[in-house]
């Protein structure tokens, strides 16, 4: 833990890592397909859509076309799930408006309240700005000590950009920044780039084959604070 003696920061990763994205669309998600394709498998609509999306963001970053956006790529990856189980696009607003009513992991808050003293506590998310601040103040109901975007990098994570921007911004060194996120792509991303890094592994999946680790790997929020401030 000697390398995590300068961090000052932790910067968090909301989708997925501060935000149940399954445990809160899966009801819509079943709900939907009850009316529309009763043979489609919620859970596996939801993988679909989640592994869609994140395939929208590296072509939007790669592409260089101009940055369409969070909630862009959430609504191309959805038309397209649709269109692979056979069901009507148009009916897709109904799904994406579950997206604003995304609740937290349980073990959030009370493990924020804990590292709070210690630590400032930033989101740094590909999530649109005005998307971040509802989620932030009514869904997970949290005074951040600041909300950053990647979309100000015009590139989602995990872009370089996006690391070393934030750090810039926050006045530190990228080494005094600590990348806490469920996916591993980002915690790796984050610590090419100097930042240190705290892998949630909150879906039991393995860390890419990379000489950039995650500096921890726990399996929630409440052993983050934990390990962090023992």
């Amino acid at each position: 833990m000697s390398q995590l003696t300068a961090v000052r920061a932790l910067t968090f990763d909301l989708f997925g890592t501060i935000l149940d994205l399954g445990g809160s669309l899966r009801p819509a998600i079943t709900a939907f397909l009850a009316e529309t394709a009763p043979s489609v498998s919620p859970d596996a609509f939801w993988d679909q859509w989640r592994q869609r999306q994140r395939l929208e963001q590296y072509q939007d970053t790669i592409m260089m076309l101009g940055h369409a956006g969070y909630l862009e790529t959430v609504r191309r990856a959805l038309h397209y799930v649709l269109r692979l189980n056979a069901i009507e696009p148009a009916r897709q607003q109904q799904l994406m408006a579950a997206w604003q009513q995304l609740q937290p992991f349980p073990d959030v808050r009370p493990a924020l309240e804990r590292m709070k003293a210690r630590y400032r506590l930033v989101v740094l998310s590909n999530g649109d700005p005005a998307f971040l601040a509802h989620l932030a103040t009514h869904q997970v109901q949290w005074e951040f000590d600041a909300i950053l975007s990647a979309t100000d990098n015009g590139a989602f994570k995990p872009h370089p950009s996006v690391y070393r921007r934030a750090a810039q911004v926050l006045g530190l060194e990228v080494g005094e920044c600590l990348m806490v996120s469920a996916n591993s792509f980002d915690a790796v991303g984050a610590r090419a780039c100097g930042f240190r890094a705290a892998y949630v592994d909150r879906y039991r999946l393995p860390v890419e084959d990379s000489s950039y680790q995650p500096d921890v790997t726990v399996q929630d929020f409440t052993q983050l604070a934990d390990r962090l401030l023992a």
